[in-house]
């Protein structure tokens, strides 16, 4: 059996999509949920501190003296306290744009990782869409507020 995680991958973008179209059409509450701006920021809260927590898990995984080990238990750490941090403290069109801008970080380490075989061409590829279509989510959410 082929493995869910693209599948999940790309499905862990629905509410990224389907919140920055309720902000074209002017929804502000998601029925259940609450605000759509809070819906959105928490919910790209958890997804980039779980991707954050992937590239940890990556330098778990490699030797004492790789670089990539060394890279990745600062830059996952790095880029989950700031977005908390950023949660917390900055408007919630600025947080919008940092998690853009983390979502873009990621990739370019993914990228490095790919580079450096310790991720798959494949699982690249996938990142490569997905990261995308979040991240003109984002933009599409920003520029709404």
């Amino acid at each position: 059996m082929k493995k869910p995680s693209p599948y999940l991958t790309f499905a862990g973008a629905i509410p990224f999509i389907a919140c920055a179209l309720l902000l074209a059409i002017d929804s502000d509450t998601i029925p259940v949920l609450g605000k759509t701006t809070e819906v959105l920021s928490i919910y790209g809260l958890v997804i980039a501190s779980f991707m954050a927590g992937a590239h940890w898990g990556n330098h778990l995984s490699l030797a004492d003296n790789d670089r990539w080990a060394i890279k990745l238990s600062f830059l996952s750490n790095m880029i989950a306290l700031v977005l908390w941090f950023g949660f917390l403290i900055l408007s919630t069109v600025s947080f919008i744009w940092l998690l853009a801008a983390s979502f873009a970080s990621m990739w370019v380490i993914d990228y490095g990782l790919n580079q450096a075989r310790i991720i798959t061409q494949n699982y690249l590829k996938v990142r490569t869409y997905v990261t995308g279509i979040v991240i003109a989510s984002l933009i599409v959410a920003a520029l709404q507020l």
